[in-house]
């Protein structure tokens, strides 16, 4: 890896697990029937981690 790819590298997998993040996120909103501060701290911190073991699986799958 040379040190130009490596911003490049890192801005990607920010962006994939932003992407996670979000659709995880949203699928958590739709799914629960009250919406309430606790609820979305919760959901947040969930799809975070959900977000986390999607990326390291995709990664496991491609071998990247």
């Amino acid at each position: 890896m040379t040190p130009r790819t490596a911003p490049r590298t890192a801005l990607l997998a920010l962006a994939e697990l932003l992407a996670w993040w979000g659709a995880l996120a949203l699928l958590w909103l739709v799914l629960i029937t009250s919406v309430d501060t606790l609820e979305r701290i919760v959901g947040a911190g969930a799809a975070a981690v959900g977000a986390l073991l999607a990326r390291a699986g995709r990664r496991a799958v491609t071998w990247r």
